[in-house]
Parts: structure tokens; C-alpha cells; sequence
């Protein structure tokens, strides 16, 4: 319980202190080389079914050839280390500045730069923002880095890539299940580097019923501006078909406008009840029209494309469909 604890306001930290069954936890580590010709997802975790069933993995998605690979571990091999956030599996060490990689198709270390974490506070730790305190939410969900630069090497399926100062982007989730309908996106490759974007949606469980919540936060000269449901921005559209996903937010300040662009996905294991039982498609390879406006200046802040975007469209997405345009 005091290892739980000291972890919830540390959001990158181990949360799983304790759990023993219908749980799982995973880190997603997202990295793309200087050139853009190279883009993959590294998504380690430890994973605990209703009967007490438990199994660590490390996923590996190749962005560019849509490739996934699930590198299955006895749970024995799932090793976090209490106050500091460090996990070691097998041979393979991950933390909030090191990858290092010892799996039969993927090799290596990387090192990671000037990280822009999602600001914690006592009153709100991480990206969920009181919600954490919340002890019943199926997903929690928390943000390590919005953007950073990257150093080192992989060698993937024998051949040696470069990420010498290349790009990257962190976050996680732990739960028991991903909600059952939402939209994830996320890039930090826009015309101008240090900008950065993450936006979600998704259908929340909440006390035997259920509502539709939303994150999403840009980093722009070197500061955060956040639209969260706890912050009382206001989801003004949420709508998506087989090309697009929309999005509008609002808060007291911002206006911000979202158009992206659905690309060929690839399955990913994901959890339910604990297991990774599941399948989710991911995209990285997607764009995403972004305008933020000052709504007090009248003025755009921002009117770009990001490149090399990971987005999902997951589940039962009507029941996260919202449009108060019309």
C-alpha cells in the first residue's frame, strides 16, 4: 500500500504495487529517426488476468512496414523498482531517459533528451488530473513526455538504424481495459520543431454508467495548453468515418480545431480484464491538421500539419460521437 502511494504522484512509476490479478500496465515509448524514413512503437508491460494468469510482454510496431511483433515473458521477469521509474525485463531495461533492447528481432540502446513531461501537481498528478485519485477507473492513463530529442542505435531485423537526433514521444496506461470506444492521436513533427500534440477521446465507465471524456494537451513555445474535461474545457465535435477524425475543444482561452487523416493500421494486443486479449489498430503514419486559436486575441497561435502521427479508432466510436456545431 505505501509503495502505491508514493507511485500515484508519479504517474511514470510502476502503479501495479499490490495487484495480483485483472490488471495490466504498459509504457509506449514512440520513436521516429532524424530523417522520417524510420517510425516505431516500443510498448512494454506486465499483464494480469482474472484468475490470477500473468504474462510480461514487449510489443514492437514498425510504423513504416505495419508490422507488429509481441515478444511474450514469464511475469518472474518483470522487474520495477519501487520509488524511481526503471523497469527491467530480461535483458531489456526501459526508464524515462534509456532504451535499452535484448529481444530476437531488435537490439540496442537509445537515450532521450530534454523530455517535456505533462506537469504533475499534488492536486493533480499527470494528465489524469484528480481523476487519479478516482479508485475504480478501467484505464488511467499518463503522459512522460510530449516531445524529446534521441540518441543511439538499434539494430531491427538485422538491419542498423540511426536515431541520432531523431524524435520521440512517451506515455502509459494501467487499468484493467481500455475504454470501449475512443480516439488517440498523437505527433511532435510539425514544420518547426519543440511543437508538439496529443488529443484523446474516449467513453468512461463511471459509478454503473458512463460519459464522454477528453484530453488533450499542445506543446507550444515552451509551454502546455491543456483541454481537459477536469479543466472545464468543453468537447464541442468529436466525429469520425473510414478517412477522418474530427475534434474541437474549447477552453477559457483556446480554441482547437483537429482534422486527422486515417492511414492503413496495424493490430496491436490490447488489454481486457487484465490480458491482452484484445486487438486495437494503430496508424503511424497518419497527418493531423491542427489550428489553435487565442479567442480573446482573435489571433492564431497555430495553423500546421503534424507528420508521422500515431492514431487509434477504437471500439464502439458512435457512443463518442458529439456535434454541437449543427
Amino acid at each position: 500500500m505505501i509503495k502505491r502511494l508514493k507511485a500515484l504522484f508519479h504517474p511514470e512509476q510502476y502503479q501495479g504495487w499490490g495487484k495480483t490479478q485483472r490488471y495490466f500496465e504498459g509504457w509506449y515509448y514512440k520513436v521516429v529517426n532524424a530523417e522520417e524514413t524510420k517510425a516505431f512503437a516500443f510498448i512494454p508491460g506486465i499483464a494480469m488476468d482474472e484468475n490470477g494468469k500473468q504474462q510480461a510482454f514487449v510489443q514492437v510496431l514498425d510504423g513504416r512496414k505495419r508490422t507488429a511483433e509481441y515478444h511474450k515473458f514469464d511475469a518472474t521477469e518483470f522487474r520495477p523498482l519501487d520509488g524511481k521509474f526503471e523497469i527491467s525485463l530480461a535483458n531489456n531495461f526501459f526508464s524515462g531517459n534509456t532504451l535499452r533492447l535484448d529481444l530476437p528481432t531488435a537490439q540496442g540502446q537509445l537515450s532521450f533528451h530534454q523530455q517535456r513531461p505533462w506537469p504533475s501537481h499534488l492536486y493533480s498528478p499527470g494528465i489524469m488530473g484528480p481523476f487519479s485519485f478516482v479508485p475504480f477507473m478501467e484505464c488511467y492513463h499518463g503522459i512522460l513526455s510530449m516531445d524529446h530529442i534521441i540518441e543511439g542505435q538499434l539494430t531491427i531485423h538485422g538491419e542498423t538504424i540511426d536515431f541520432d537526433n531523431g524524435r520521440g514521444y512517451m506515455e502509459k496506461d494501467w487499468g484493467h481495459s481500455f475504454p470501449s470506444a475512443y480516439f488517440w492521436m498523437q505527433t511532435n513533427h510539425f514544420s518547426q520543431p519543440g511543437i508538439s500534440l496529443k488529443a484523446s477521446v474516449a467513453n468512461i465507465t463511471w459509478l454503473g454508467s458512463s460519459f464522454v471524456g477528453h484530453i488533450a494537451g499542445i506543446w507550444l513555445h515552451n509551454r502546455l495548453i491543456q483541454f481537459t474535461t477536469y479543466n472545464g474545457s468543453k468537447l464541442i465535435k468529436s466525429v469520425a468515418d473510414k478517412e477522418k477524425v474530427e475534434l474541437i475543444m474549447e477552453n477559457a482561452n483556446h480554441r482547437l480545431e483537429i482534422l486527422a487523416h486515417r492511414e492503413t493500421a496495424t493490430l496491436l494486443a490490447s488489454p481486457i480484464a487484465g490480458f491482452m486479449d484484445g486487438r486495437i489498430e494503430e496508424s503511424m503514419t497518419s497527418t493531423i491538421d491542427v489550428l489553435l486559436i487565442d479567442k480573446k486575441k482573435k489571433t492564431i497561435l497555430l495553423h500546421d500539419i503534424g507528420r508521422n502521427a500515431g492514431l487509434e479508432v477504437a471500439g464502439n466510436i458512435e457512443s463518442i460521437f458529439i456535434d454541437k456545431i449543427r
